[in-house]
C-alpha cells in the first residue's frame, strides 16, 4: 500500500511538472489586448488558441450544425503524451449553433474518429458526450485540455481531464465521440453554465457537426446517444427533451443522463457551504448572460464578496473554483436571504426555465442518481423522471444507495460517476444494438 501511495504520489507529481512545463513552452508576447491586471488565466488565449477560437464576424451563412472550421487535435491523457494515449485521431471543430435567445451562435467542440472497429450491430455508433462542469474561463474548455491532460498557466489555474478515462474507454470500444465546449467556453462571450436550452442545443449541434465531417467512418443517418454527468447529465437530458422539436432528423437511440440538475433552485441550498460553493457565480454569470436586463437587479443584492465571486469565477477552472470559495456560506455573498431570491422576481423564472421533465424525450433515457447526493438534490431528478413517464416516455431511473461520505465534500455527486459509469456505458451499447429497454416507471 505505501509503494502504490508512492506511485500514485509520483506520478501526480509529474504531471503537475509536465503541466508546467507545457504551458511554459511558447511563452506570451505581450498581453495580446488584455489589460496587465486581466492577463492573469489567459495565457494560452494569447498565443496558441486565439485564432482558431475566434469565430468570423459575421458568421458565415449556414444551419444548427454546420461546420466553420476545423483543425487536427492533438490528444493526450497528460501533457507530454508518453504516458498513454486515446486509440483515435482528434479533429478540433467550430460549428453552428443556436443561443437560448434563438440566435446563431459559434461553439467548439472535438470529435474522436476510434482506431478500432465497431463490433456491435449496424454502423459506426456516435455519442455526443456532455461534460460536467470544468469552470467558466476559456482555459477550461475540453478541447483544450485534450491537448493538455493538465492545464496550468499561473496561480491557482490548473485543472485536468477528469472525464478522460470515460472518453478513452468509448472510443476504445469502437464508440465514435463528439464532445461539445458549450456556448461560450473557450469561444468569446461568457459560457451560459447550466442554460438548459443552449446546453442541449449544443449537444445536438454537435452530433449534427460530427455528422458532416469528411473522412470519418460514420453513417450520416447513422444512430446518436447523449450522455452526461453533473452539468453534462443535466444538458443530455435536455437534449433528449429538445430532440424531437430541433434535430428531428437525428437517428437517437438513447441518452444517459448522470446527477442532472433538474432544478436549479432546489439546488442551490445543497451548494451552499460546499467544496463548489463557488459554481453558484458560474450558474448567474450564465443567467445575466443570457437575461442582461436582471443584471442591475442582481448586482444590487450583491456584498462586495458577490461581486468579486461573479468577477472572478467567469474567468475560473473549477479547481480555482474549489480553492477560493469552497465552503463558504451563500450569505456571505447577498445582502439578503440568497434562497428567498432566487424565489423572487426576476431570477424566479430564469431559474425556472431551467426546469427538466416538461418536454417528452422520444428516445429512452437511463437516468442515474445518488439518494444521497449532497450537491446535485436527488428528489427533482426523480421528479423529472416521474414527469417524462407521465407523458408516455421510455425511462429507466436508478438509484444509487452508496450512504452519505463527507457530504461537504461533495464525494457521494462525484463518486456514483465512476461506480456507475460501467453501467451507463453498457446500457448505452444495448440501445446501439437495438436490445429492448427494460423501463421502470412504476417503481421509482
Amino acid at each position: 500500500m505505501r509503494i502504490l501511495r508512492g506511485s500514485v504520489a509520483t506520478l501526480v507529481a509529474i504531471g503537475f511538472v509536465l503541466g508546467f512545463a507545457s504551458a511554459q513552452a511558447d511563452p506570451v508576447t505581450g498581453n495580446c489586448g488584455y489589460a496587465p491586471d486581466e492577463i492573469y488565466g489567459k495565457e494560452f488565449d494569447c498565443y496558441r488558441y486565439g485564432e482558431f477560437y475566434t469565430p468570423p464576424d459575421p458568421l458565415p451563412a449556414g444551419q444548427p450544425g454546420d461546420l466553420i472550421r476545423t483543425e487536427p487535435s492533438r490528444l493526450v491523457l497528460e501533457p507530454s503524451g508518453e504516458l498513454g494515449a486515446y486509440v483515435a485521431t482528434g479533429t478540433r471543430i467550430m460549428y453552428r449553433s443556436t443561443d437560448a435567445r434563438g440566435n446563431p451562435t459559434a461553439i467548439t467542440g472535438t470529435y474522436f474518429e476510434p482506431d478500432n472497429p465497431w463490433p456491435g450491430e449496424g454502423p459506426r455508433p456516435l455519442i455526443s458526450f456532455a461534460v460536467g462542469t470544468y469552470g467558466q474561463g476559456d482555459q477550461c474548455a475540453p478541447s483544450r485540455l485534450f491537448n493538455q491532460g493538465i492545464h496550468f498557466s499561473s496561480g491557482l489555474d490548473v485543472t485536468f481531464g477528469y472525464e478522460e478515462m470515460f472518453i478513452s474507454t468509448m472510443v476504445a470500444r469502437g464508440f465514435a465521440i463528439v464532445v461539445t465546449d458549450y456556448e461560450g467556453l473557450g469561444t468569446p462571450g461568457v459560457h451560459t453554465y447550466a442554460n438548459r436550452v443552449a446546453q442541449g442545443q449544443a449537444v445536438l449541434d454537435a452530433a449534427r457537426a460530427a455528422k458532416k465531417l469528411p473522412d470519418t467512418s460514420l453513417d450520416p443517418d447513422g444512430p446518436v446517444a447523449f450522455w452526461g454527468y453533473s452539468q453534462g447529465g443535466g444538458a443530455s437530458a435536455s437534449a433528449a427533451e429538445l430532440a424531437p422539436s430541433y434535430a428531428p432528423e437525428l437517428d437517437v437511440v438513447g441518452a444517459y443522463a448522470g446527477a442532472p440538475p433538474a432544478d436549479l433552485v432546489e439546488l442551490m441550498p445543497f451548494a451552499d457551504g460546499s467544496a463548489l460553493v463557488g459554481a453558484i457565480g458560474y450558474a448567474i454569470n450564465g443567467a445575466i448572460a443570457v437575461h442582461p436586463e436582471i443584471e442591475p437587479a442582481v448586482r444590487h443584492e450583491l456584498t462586495i464578496y458577490g461581486e468579486d465571486l461573479l468577477n472572478k469565477t467567469k474567468d475560473q477552472c473549477v479547481v480555482e473554483t474549489f480553492l477560493t470559495y469552497g465552503f463558504h456560506r451563500l450569505q456571505e455573498y447577498f445582502k439578503t436571504d440568497p434562497f428567498e431570491l432566487m424565489r423572487h422576481e426576476p431570477m424566479k423564472t430564469v431559474f425556472e426555465e431551467q426546469r427538466l421533465g416538461g418536454l417528452r424525450p422520444q428516445a429512452p433515457v437511463f437516468v442515474d442518481h445518488n439518494r444521497y447526493d449532497p450537491l446535485v438534490p436527488y428528489a427533482p431528478s426523480r421528479q423529472m423522471a416521474l414527469d417524462w413517464c407521465a407523458q408516455g416516455a421510455d425511462i429507466e431511473f436508478w438509484t444509487n444507495e452508496q450512504p452519505p461520505l463527507f457530504n461537504k465534500l461533495v464525494v457521494n455527486h462525484g463518486l456514483t460517476y465512476f461506480v456507475d459509469g460501467e453501467r451507463g456505458m453498457q446500457w448505452v451499447a444495448d440501445r446501439f444494438n437495438g436490445l429492448p429497454t427494460t423501463p421502470n416507471c412504476g417503481h421509482i
